[in-house]
């Protein structure tokens, strides 16, 4: 598909829909994984600037002691796997797909590689909202 703005092939309005709030929910949850640290953290190690700087990895490996003290719930390896699919999605390739329409691919680590399908987006954002969930059960919502 093309649009006035580029003249570079691009996927279909849909998709790119489900890839934006595939990255906005992410991207949330990363803040409220962020505003649920600085709660609870008392010794005041990071604050929300370099918080906000560190890639979802680093700030996983700073984070994830305290918030696990503070949650019996399963926050941080549910955080970790979405970090894994984000990571997917930012680190795609664009392909032609089999049907003729432009799609994002990418690879698992054992260079197995997969397309970015419709299916795929929904459940990245389905996931988004269980991790919301449990992070709001934690900040006491």
């Amino acid at each position: 598909m093309y649009e006035k703005f580029t003249r570079q092939l691009l996927p279909s309005k849909k998709y790119r829909e489900l890839l934006g709030s595939s990255i906005t929910v992410f991207n949330s949850n990363t803040s409220f994984v962020i505003e649920n640290y600085l709660k609870i953290e008392t010794s005041n190690s990071f604050d929300w600037y370099s918080l906000i700087d560190m890639t979802s990895g680093r700030l996983k490996n700073s984070v994830q002691s305290e918030i696990k003290k503070a949650s019996n719930l399963k926050i941080m390896e549910k955080f970790e796997e979405l970090v894994e699919k984000r990571n997917r999605i930012v680190h795609s390739f664009q392909i032609t797909d089999i049907d003729g329409e432009q799609r994002l691919a990418s690879k698992d680590r054992n260079h197995v590689q997969f397309v970015i399908t419709e299916n795929y987006l929904h459940r990245f954002i389905k996931e988004n909202e269980e991790l919301s969930e449990m992070l709001h059960k934690l900040r006491g919502y």
